[in-house]
């Protein structure tokens, strides 16, 4: 009998799983049997947006965190599928920061043209993953039915991402402040915030997406503090980084410094945790935000079952062309091209990773590590090969865009890595384009 696989989750992460395994159809190999269960009733994971927050309409928690108007703060050359470029789906070159409604297109382009959507079960939540024997037993419900069952597969991959539950932070005063406060998890549109007083805590790349949005669609003012250090870009002339907040009293924030302002809203930048409530205790991966994740070999093998795979877990520079390494590497795993070692090689290889990257002095460091991460997935697998080192370089480029200019650096253009094409630039500036739509984003 074939092999069952179930894939969770069809992101970018279950998208390229799927997409890796019509690849080895379409050369006439024989694949296992396969099944994506996805919560949503869409592909597209973080980029399927929706307006709803806090529980969807079966009261289940809302995957999405994305938000009217983002566009992505990284070059696409950066995260190119070397399968199919931009440029095939889209008939043109595009400008090198599209906004979420142009990459889900382009997401959704390449999965519609490999064929894989009946491969998937939508409105199909995960429930449990448990092993018995040497068969995983995953049990599911089919929400619009309220109908739970229980299947048994030979492999599970996990592909459900980890920047849907959010780490949430409590301050002194947060119960009687005087405004809205929300985690970014639940942020939807900077419109919401205009002519209002902002405070931001956090560093990440939320922090500094999401006040930006707020800048653009006019906001009052942002404050965004730190716990360590400030980012250090040089904002406008309403935009200030102060100290760790250390209470609210009112509506006025109190920082460490001894500083204080007047805000009307708050919102918590303040990251997301790996969370699988849906794995048995023994099948859970557990790991800090890095790029050498705990316990994957190779950072997609689960070191204590090797039947069980993670996709998407490392923090990241490259996104969707990552995904697909990895995709290609456990496809090949499970199908007996490539070979697992023994737990001890395979812990061996998990210690090495995390060296390595502390090793690393800055970003670049670490920019290269995940590139030379790529190179060696792809190395072992028949993915195309593509310029992982012009994409490390595209961003190197865009860090040094981001100093010079941190609300203009959107405005610059890369090379494609795919098919050494240079972007053109947009027709609009950043801060001026306030229609995000791909009808408007497209013309000429």
């Amino acid at each position: 009998m074939k092999k069952r696989i179930a894939i969770l989750g069809a992101g970018p992460s279950g998208l390229a799983q799927l997409r890796a395994f019509q690849s080895a159809k379409a050369k006439g190999e024989d694949i296992p049997e396969i099944v994506c269960f996805e919560k949503q009733d869409n592909w597209g994971g973080l980029w399927n947006y929706t307006w709803r927050t806090g529980v969807d309409q079966y009261g289940e928690p809302v995957h999405g965190s994305m938000y009217r108007y983002l566009w992505s703060n990284g070059p696409k050359e950066g995260l190119e599928f070397a399968d199919y470029s931009f440029e095939e789906h889209f008939g043109k070159q595009i400008a090198s920061y599209p906004p979420r409604a142009v990459l889900f297109d382009y997401i959704e382009g390449r999965v519609q043209k490999a064929g894989v959507r009946d491969w998937i079960r939508f409105e199909t939540t995960v429930r449990h993953v448990e092993k018995k024997g040497d068969k995983f037993h995953v049990t599911v419900c089919h929400l619009p039915e309220d109908h739970e069952y229980t299947e048994e597969f030979d492999h599970v991959i996990c592909a459900t991402g980890h920047f849907s539950t959010p780490n949430v932070p409590e301050f002194k005063g947060f119960d009687k402040f005087q405004g809205r406060i929300l985690h970014a998890h639940d942020f939807r549109d900077a419109v919401e915030f205009k002519d209002q007083d902002l405070l931001i805590i956090g560093t990440s790349y939320s922090a500094e997406d999401i006040g930006s949005q707020c800048w653009k669609y006019g906001c009052k003012s942002v404050t965004v503090s730190h716990r360590t250090a400030p980012m250090g870009y040089d904002w406008p002339d309403n935009w200030q980084e102060v100290p760790l907040l250390t209470h609210v009293e009112g509506k006025t924030a109190h920082f460490k410094d001894g500083t204080k302002k007047d805000v009307d809203a708050i919102i918590l930048c303040t990251g997301y945790q790996h969370h699988f409530p849906f794995m048995e205790d023994a099948l859970r991966l557990r790991t800090a935000n890095r790029l050498a994740t705990a316990d994957l070999y190779k950072g997609v093998a689960w070191v204590h079952d090797p039947a069980l795979f993670y996709l998407g877990m490392q923090d990241q520079w490259f996104t969707f062309n990552m995904f697909d390494a990895q995709a290609w590497w456990v496809r090949d795993a499970i199908m007996g091209k490539i070979a697992i070692p023994s737990k001890a090689e395979m812990e061996a290889d998990v210690a090495d990773r995390v060296a390595r990257e502390d090793a690393g002095e800055d970003d670049y460091d670490a920019i290269w590590y995940q590139g030379d991460y790529v190179k060696e997935l792809i190395a072992e697998t028949d993915y195309p090969s593509f310029d992982v080192e012009g994409a490390c370089k595209a961003f190197k480029e865009w860090k040094g865009h981001k100093k010079a200019g941190i609300m203009t650096f959107r405005n610059n253009s890369y090379k494609s890595v795919i098919t050494g094409t240079m972007a053109p630039k947009h027709h609009t500036p950043w801060k001026d384009a306030l229609d995000d739509s791909l009808e408007v984003y497209l013309q000429n």
